[in-house]
């Protein structure tokens, strides 16, 4: 029997935290291990829970939920925690800074119960939440920020790594930072989404990406994928 997904709430709101658990908790296949009110909490319950995900609010007070968020991903104990930010909006000002900073994705909290309970299993089973909608989102604010051009300090750091990808791992890597599932990718260079599943693990353990979403601001950050405006 699979082991059920662990969900640490992160939330200055006790009201909507009691929501999600209720919600979370009425899932055969998952459970609240623990609840925080601020960035600090959620970081001292991580450690001490060692939850699958965390659905993290980016503003609460004191330690918020970036900081947060960087200190999970910067804990090599906690390499195998999922954060999925919650924002009002679904793109707002601090999705890059997010993602940057080892967010798996971000979902709206407005989204519908099924969408949040979807969120979580995609960000336990390693995929990126990041919607088509949402990385055209995403693409704008790198654009806004200006970023994404291949030349600022972070494109420097990837060129060594991006050198030892094979032409097909990038071929992946472009379409994976253009919004593409497994199965599109697959239908689009027709081979079977294992492969393509394949090709994306091994993308990540050469550029030192936590998940599907870390390899989106890569492709950008480096400027192997430059942002177009329509």
């Amino acid at each position: 029997m699979t082991p059920a997904i662990k969900v640490l709430l992160a939330d200055d709101q006790a009201l909507l935290r009691s929501a999600f658990r209720v919600l979370v908790d009425s899932e055969p296949d998952m459970r609240v291990v623990g609840e925080a009110a601020d960035g600090a909490q959620a970081v001292e319950v991580a450690r001490a829970e060692r939850p699958d995900v965390v659905l993290m609010d980016i503003r609460m007070p004191g330690t918020d939920g970036l900081t947060a968020t960087r200190m999970i991903s910067a804990d090599p104990e906690l390499a195998d925690v999922r954060v999925v930010m919650l924002t009002t909006f679904e793109v707002d000002e601090y999705v890059v800074q997010s993602l940057r900073a080892g967010a798996s994705g971000f979902l709206g909290k407005g989204a519908e119960p099924d969408e949040l309970l979807s969120a979580i299993r995609i960000a336990a089973g390693g995929e990126a939440l990041l919607s088509p909608a949402a990385t055209k989102g995403l693409i704008a604010t790198f654009l806004a920020q200006g970023g994404g051009g291949g030349e600022g300090p972070g494109a420097a750091g990837y060129s060594e790594r991006l050198a030892a990808l094979t032409t097909r791992e990038r071929e992946v890597l472009v379409l994976v930072a253009g919004g593409l599932s497994n199965d599109e990718i697959a239908e689009r260079l027709v081979v079977s989404p294992l492969t393509v599943k394949t090709h994306v693990n091994r993308a990540m353990a050469k550029l030192g990406a936590r998940d599907r979403a870390q390899l989106v601001v890569i492709a950008y950050e480096s400027g192997l994928v430059r942002p177009r405006t329509e």
